[in-house]
């Protein structure tokens, strides 16, 4: 994987809030909220099937299948 270097001015109290909530450093807080950013939209299009999908199986079966 390939990384980037980049400077970014963010207001310090929600740099502080943000690292309280990850209880991680400054860098592995930006990735986190990067990372967390890049997946709401596929959280968004899974909202929308929600009640659109019909499974064949019932959550029983799923559970035989571990």
């Amino acid at each position: 994987m390939q990384t980037r270097k980049i400077t970014v001015e963010i207001p310090q109290g929600l740099l502080e809030k943000a690292q309280q909530a990850s209880g991680a450093g400054i860098t592995q807080t930006v990735r986190t909220g990067l990372q967390l950013l890049a997946a709401s939209e596929v959280y968004d299009r899974l909202l929308q099937m929600r009640g659109k999908v019909r499974f064949g199986r019932t959550f029983e079966e799923l559970k035989e299948d571990r």
